[in-house]
């Protein structure tokens, strides 16, 4: 029978005093190696690591244990010891060209640690730009006769703030308490807001602080085309920014869904600078596409019966005619009727209700979703020419656009 290693598989339950000389050594000497970014420490302030010595008496392990309390976030080296990174590496199938450093970096968020080779601004600025390209370029490849406004709501459903945050919950992304260089390098770190203060909503109209011109006037009108000028990928005014002094004590802190996103948008920015484009792009279809999304659930018409004879009208269309296809209890309590929208000989769309006004405006409804919601068969991205071996391109179908009333 082979005789068990004890002092291996009991190495994880031991302190550090009983175990080997050789691990004991290797613990102290990654120890010694400290990044900062903050004034107490005389080497940190020029953004450099400590000097790597070897441990001489318990004194200097002492003393070197309280830099790490000094530290903004967990040291570089510390991201190899770390049991939750590791596993959230693998969960995540992550590739193994992505170093675990990266993954501990895309944790820090820029409220914990102001220095942006630490924090993960810069991870984030990237992914970002790149969640948005993919999303954008699959909803108008792939439905190119979505109104603006639809296209603003889903794209808020993929990539939006909210969705971004949930994800990092699947993930199973744990937050700490409060950010510091004694924190599990696994686990998400942020400087959290303080209590009682005013969270800002998504203002309705434009307010003091955007990038809008004349928004002072607070009879400005904000059409569509000006939506897709000024304003962000998800429709809404963007806000000046509002940045303190790095490596300030009053910098504002964000709340907890302001920090997964923007940790979710650091692993896309990290996966493409390490694994290259196919790797990120196989991600993004990994993780966002394969969320489902019911795009008729995103329209809202007004008056839809106008809309389709516009419709009509503007594509050459005969005029839509209402006919009722078959009833069932005009005279009871509980009566359903059904009727089609019909153009000449075609029938546009069905519907039905408990009175003729509400099964024709359903059935003006399903019209307009059957040709908004158009899809070409065997839709292809721009971003796919980038492949080794792409097809000659071909162009996509550009639609007239939505009905303006």
């Amino acid at each position: 029978m082979k005789r068990l290693q004890l002092q291996r598989w009991s190495s994880s339950v031991l302190s550090p005093r009983a175990r080997t000389g050789g691990r004991l050594q290797q613990h102290l000497y990654y120890s010694l190696r400290r990044q900062s970014t903050i004034s107490p420490a005389p080497q940190a302030e020029s953004g450099q690591f400590f000097n790597e010595q070897p441990l001489k008496s318990p004194t200097h392990l002492t003393q070197s244990s309280h830099f790490k309390y000094l530290l903004p976030s967990p040291p570089v080296e510390a991201a190899r010891e770390s049991a939750k990174l590791a596993a959230l590496h693998a969960r995540l199938y992550l590739p193994s060209r992505l170093p675990l450093e990266t993954l501990a970096r895309s944790l820090v968020d820029a409220s914990a640690d102001s220095n942006p080779d630490f924090n993960n601004g810069s991870l984030a600025t990237l992914g970002h730009d790149l969640l948005t390209y993919y999303t954008s370029e699959h909803l108008l490849c792939t439905y190119p006769r979505l109104p603006l406004t639809v296209i603003f709501a889903a794209m808020y459903a993929y990539v939006g703030p909210k969705t971004l945050a949930a994800m990092a919950k699947e993930w199973g992304v744990e937050m700490a308490a409060v950010p510091g260089g004694e924190v599990d390098p696994g686990l998400l770190q942020f400087k959290r807001v303080l209590p009682g203060t005013k969270l800002e909503e998504e203002p309705v109209k434009p307010v003091t602080g955007t990038e809008r011109p004349n928004e002072h006037r607070t009879t400005w009108r904000r059409s569509m085309t000006s939506r897709i000028v000024y304003d962000n990928e998800f429709g809404d005014p963007v806000k000046t920014a509002d940045w303190t002094v790095p490596g300030s004590e009053h910098t504002k802190g964000v709340t907890a869904e302001q920090a997964n996103a923007t940790f979710v948008r650091a692993v896309m920015g990290a996966i493409y600078l390490h694994a290259g484009r196919p790797a990120a792009k196989r991600f993004f279809e990994q993780h966002f596409l394969s969320r489902h999304l019911n795009i008729s659930d995103l329209f809202n018409f007004s008056q839809p019966a106008r809309d389709l004879s516009r419709l009509c009208a503007r594509e050459n269309f005969e005029p839509p005619v209402a006919k009722i296809i078959s009833e069932t209890g005009r005279k009871s309590r509980h009566p359903v009727f059904v009727v089609g929208i019909f153009s000449g000989q075609d029938k546009l769309g069905e519907g039905a209700g408990a009175s003729l006004l509400e099964a024709r405006s359903r059935a003006a409804v399903a019209a307009l979703k059957g040709w908004y919601l158009y899809s070409p068969l065997n839709v292809r991205v721009p971003s796919s020419m980038e492949e080794e071996g792409a097809t000659p391109w071909k162009p996509v179908h550009v639609d007239l656009g939505e009905v303006i009333v």
